[in-house]
């Protein structure tokens, strides 16, 4: 004769508690990948080139922030260096916010 309510002993007892633990388990992950988002974004990285002159800044979910240019960086006559400097600080920028997400629980996790 065939069983309803559950495989093996006990019926269905046993398997009610596992899916309540499941369910507050995947509420505890839920709540854990919340927390390592908001603090992605509330992380801030900043590249800088040209020994300091050019200051690039963006948040771990790699929205940019600022930028802070020196007086120094400023030559009418070569606007290429001042393009160049601020290029290369927003690359160091973007490379240090990719580092925060590879070691946040959201990578092990595949989801960011």
């Amino acid at each position: 004769m065939a069983r309803f309510g559950g495989y093996g002993r006990g019926g269905g007892g046993g398997g009610g508690m596992n899916m309540q633990q499941m369910m507050q388990q995947a509420q505890k992950l839920q709540a854990q990948m919340a927390q390592a988002k908001e603090e992605l974004e509330n992380a801030r990285v900043t590249g800088t080139s040209g020994g300091g002159a050019v200051a690039v800044t963006v948040s771990g979910t790699k929205r940019f922030i600022s930028i802070e240019i020196k007086p120094e960086a400023v030559d009418p006559e070569d606007v290429e260096m001042l393009e160049d400097l601020i290029t290369a600080a927003a690359n160091e920028a973007y490379v240090k916010a990719e580092e925060l997400v590879q070691n946040s629980p959201l990578a092990q996790l595949g989801t960011f």
